[in-house]
């Protein structure tokens, strides 16, 4: 069953993000193609390395009846990822070491004895029973997928250039199927302040209803305080969401211009 734009939560685990000690750039990273995809997140949320909030965080998630979650994080080898056995409490199930990922292992790093496979490996090949276990292409956490009749759960490693891979082989097409919608966007920037420029984008999202027009004063730069704005067009149908977004930019920056001032694209 197609879902005109299929709901999303992201959740990104790991005590390191809560703490402050690096930045979540994997949910900015996923929300910007999920909203290419045509899918809306609902929230993105951080959770640190405690089981009882993961599995409380992720049973809400379910009970929202989501149609996808998305779980980054907490799929390596070491005792505090613990995403793998968050999941396996939350849809009641035992782990197991999932023998399609521990022969991929070995076929990767040419052992031909399961013995030398190693405890990391093995922790990551563990999986709740019942999971798929689909391939890593960037690394050896490998994704994984569980069900209900309301939501698929995907849960891809940490890293960000393996949960991109992930993401593009094997969280993409599933979304895509389900959404009847896309998107189209371009990023401008305007020599007018917020307050200036946000009636010509009233006036633009009024005539044309598919648009959203978002302004950014934080990223306001260079000598002219250029003020950043975002033009996203919706449709179902990739070409119409292009040509609606190339219109309203158009009319935007003819209303910009008639203000005597000036656009410059950004993309």
């Amino acid at each position: 069953m197609k879902h005109d734009i299929p709901e999303v939560e992201i959740f990104a685990i790991g005590t390191e993000l809560v703490l402050g000690r690096i930045q979540d750039t994997n949910s900015f990273w996923m929300s910007s193609q999920l909203s290419e995809l045509g899918a809306h997140v609902n929230r993105m949320t951080i959770l640190g390395d405690e089981i009882s909030q993961i599995v409380e965080a992720i049973n809400t998630a379910l009970q929202m009846k989501n149609r996808f979650v998305i779980v980054s994080g907490g799929l390596g080898p070491t005792p505090d990822d613990l995403t793998s056995t968050a999941l396996a409490q939350v849809f009641g199930v035992e782990l197991a070491v999932h023998e399609p990922t521990v022969e991929d292992f070995m076929r990767r790093r040419d052992i031909s004895d399961r013995g030398e496979v190693s405890d990391g490996m093995l922790r990551m090949a563990t999986v709740p029973e019942g999971a798929e276990a689909l391939p890593n292409p960037n690394g050896w956490a490998p994704c994984i997928v569980l069900t209900n009749p309301h939501t698929t759960l995907f849960a891809v490693a940490g890293p960000p250039r393996e949960m991109e891979g992930v993401f593009t082989a094997h969280v993409a097409p599933a979304i895509s199927k389900e959404s009847n919608v896309s998107r189209a966007a371009a990023r401008l920037a305007v020599t007018m302040y917020e307050s200036e420029v946000s009636p010509h984008m009233m006036q633009v999202m009024e005539e044309f209803p598919h648009t959203y027009i978002k302004a950014y004063v934080g990223m306001r730069s260079g000598e002219e305080h250029r003020l950043p704005v975002d033009v996203v067009a919706t449709n179902a149908d990739a070409d119409t969401a292009k040509i609606t977004l190339e219109m309203a930019v158009e009319r935007l920056t003819e209303l910009v211009t008639l203000a005597g001032k000036e656009v410059v694209p950004l993309d």
